[in-house]
């Protein structure tokens, strides 16, 4: 269990995704952040990482690496899809949802 609150995460969240931006960004991705909820970081992965066979790789060994490293060891990163992105606090709920069963 995450010791914060999601409001809490937020800011470290941004600062920390600010420092993976440029990895992604030579390699033509991108990554935004849609929010976080249930401790867990919603994001939504761009450009040429749309479609792209390693950007499950770039999620797990990259990003969520990342933030595991600055802000917390259990932390869970989960991309939405781009065209669902504006959706993603229902999608985030359902998630949350689904493992608290």
């Amino acid at each position: 269990m995450i010791p914060f609150s999601d409001e809490d995460l937020m800011p470290a969240v941004e600062k920390s995704i600010e420092k993976i931006r440029p990895m992604l960004a030579l390699d033509g991705g991108n990554i935004t952040l849609l929010g976080v909820k249930g401790g867990k970081v919603f994001v939504s992965l761009g450009g040429a990482c749309v479609g792209c066979s390693a950007s499950g790789n770039t999620l797990k060994y990259g990003v969520e690496r990342q933030l595991r490293i600055d802000i917390h060891p259990e932390i869970e990163v989960i991309n939405i899809a781009p065209d669902l992105a504006e959706n993603w606090e229902e999608i985030a709920k359902k998630i949350i949802g689904e493992e608290g069963k």
